[in-house]
């Protein structure tokens, strides 16, 4: 394939993120059954998650065209067999391509979209995940009202300008309202960069 016909994009965050996320879900996500990765975006992380967690089926998913066509490249040359064809998912809609998994992982998104998609992902989580069930989210907090990092509030300020719905959200206001759809913060665990971890259990 050449790089002009290659669809697949890259994120130089991703090659820096990976392992420490990585290294969190082997120890989070039910050890079978199907993860539903929500917001997949290139594709890169869904390739890389799946070769190192081969005992469960991972499912990515996005909306936009281009990056399903990447997703479906990095699927094409991963030579992960427990990685499946990529779906078109809005969080926003009321019914979901994928309607029970074991857990969902989103990494990156809440801060890039606006708040209805964060609603939308709560409520989906809400009705997919089966009880007992994970919620994994990553990115960065702020932490009852404040940043954790002054790069943090500069990267708020950045994203605010470019999008005045988008934003680094507060952990509080993200956990109230996933447990009005029945997810229990259970653990938040600090990353690389001023990010964090943060799961949720399906009760």
């Amino acid at each position: 394939m050449s790089e002009a016909s290659d669809p697949r994009l890259h994120h130089p965050h991703v090659a820096r993120n990976r392992e420490p996320i990585l290294e969190v879900l082997r120890r989070v996500l039910p050890p079978s059954g199907l993860v539903l990765e929500v917001a997949s975006g290139s594709g890169e992380h869904a390739a890389f998650f799946a070769k190192g967690l081969p005992s469960v089926a991972w499912q990515p998913t996005d909306v936009d065209a281009r990056v399903l066509a990447s997703i479906a490249a990095f699927r094409a040359n991963s030579g992960a067999s427990n990685l499946l064809a990529p779906v078109r998912l809005d969080v926003t809609w009321a019914h979901w391509p994928v309607d029970r998994a074991n857990a969902i992982v989103c990494c990156n998104m809440i801060h890039i979209s606006p708040w209805t998609a964060t609603e939308g992902l709560m409520a989906g989580a809400g009705r997919v995940v089966r009880e007992g069930g994970v919620l994994y989210l990553y990115g960065p907090y702020q932490i009852e009202g404040r940043h954790t990092a002054p790069t943090n509030q500069e990267f708020d300020t950045y994203l605010r300008g470019q999008n005045a719905v988008w934003g680094i959200r507060d952990l509080g206001d993200v956990t109230d309202l996933a447990a009005r759809h029945g997810l229990k913060l259970a653990e938040t665990v600090p990353m690389p960069a001023n990010n964090l971890s943060v799961i949720f259990r399906r009760s």
